[in-house]
């Protein structure tokens, strides 16, 4: 999957973890982009073809209604919340095996608004 990290959860465990996986990652730091605002990156990622993944999932989950209602589209944003008790909380190793899960589903992520939490 071509994934483009929001600053928020660009740590380098997890991209090592997701290139390993097989994923196609970019970060902010990659893009020249590093602690700039939300849309700049839901831009940016769009730009490069590729799912947006942030543990902000009240900007994005904006972003995402504003896109589609504005009939546009995206490659997906795919939000990790952290808001559950912390020892349920997604640690790399989790990231990867719920993406593995969602692409095995066949699920579609163009255009999506995807909680990773319930792929775990």
């Amino acid at each position: 999957m071509k994934l483009y990290l929001d600053d928020d959860i660009a740590a380098v465990a997890l991209v090592q973890a997701l290139r390993q996986a097989g994923h196609d990652v970019r970060t902010p730091a990659e893009a020249g982009l590093a602690g700039v605002k939300d849309p700049v990156h839901f831009r940016q990622a769009i730009r490069e073809s590729r799912s947006l993944l942030s543990r902000n999932y009240d900007d994005f989950n904006k972003l995402h209604d504003l896109v589609d209602e504005a009939q546009g589209r995206h490659f997906g944003v795919l939000v990790v919340r952290y808001d559950n008790p912390k020892k349920r909380r997604m640690k790399s190793h989790d990231i990867v095996r719920a993406l593995r899960k969602l692409e095995a589903a066949g699920a579609t992520i163009t255009d999506a608004y995807i909680v990773l939490n319930h792929w775990q």
